[in-house]
């Protein structure tokens, strides 16, 4: 049986995931922190794009916050076809079809996989039908710059609203799948 998979993304009300840093920060508060750590904690192998890894790569060993001590220790398989083979910081390079290679990661012992980005690895390993739920926390604020997960290329996919939450500060938390062919 396939471990589950799932991906977290910030998304402002226009559907920008890019740079949330710039635009969250005052609608993040402590519900949203929890639910955060309770939907992190049973994950136990990460898959990370080349871009967000060497980022976080640099910040988070460093860092003694709630999420450094999570991910530090955290397996972490990085999707990249131009780092050496050997990573630090608890990573694997996962070089090859990163389809394929989620594929096998998913078949293999192991508890739940979180795919942490970047946008284009997120895009690619859902519309695949390798990442079982999606959320989105939708931040109440429209910002005119940055990508979003599902542009003007991505094909049309059938969505299943699988959770619905919201928060204090104002965000709606969204969790989908991928709705079966009919």
């Amino acid at each position: 049986m396939a471990r589950v998979t799932s991906a977290h993304l910030f998304h402002s009300a226009n559907g920008v995931v890019e740079n949330p840093h710039l635009w969250q920060f005052d609608a993040f508060g402590a519900e949203e922190g929890e639910l955060m750590a309770e939907s992190l904690a049973p994950i136990t192998d990460t898959v990370i794009g080349r871009r967000l890894w060497q980022e976080w790569s640099q910040y988070w060993p460093e860092s003694d916050d709630p999420f450094g001590q999570w991910i530090n220790p955290m397996h972490k398989h990085v999707i990249s076809s131009t780092l050496p083979r050997e990573l630090p910081w608890n990573s694997t390079l996962a070089s090859g079809d990163p389809i394929e290679y989620v594929r096998d990661l998913r078949e293999q012992e192991g508890g739940p996989i979180s795919v942490l980005g970047g946008i284009e690895t997120i895009r690619a390993l859902f519309l695949a039908g390798l990442i079982d739920t999606l959320t989105l926390t939708t931040h109440p604020v429209v910002t005119g710059m940055g990508r979003r997960l599902f542009d003007e290329n991505a094909p049309t996919a059938r969505l299943r609203l699988l959770e619905v939450n919201h928060t204090p500060a104002g965000n709606a938390i969204l969790t989908y799948g991928l709705r079966d062919p009919e």
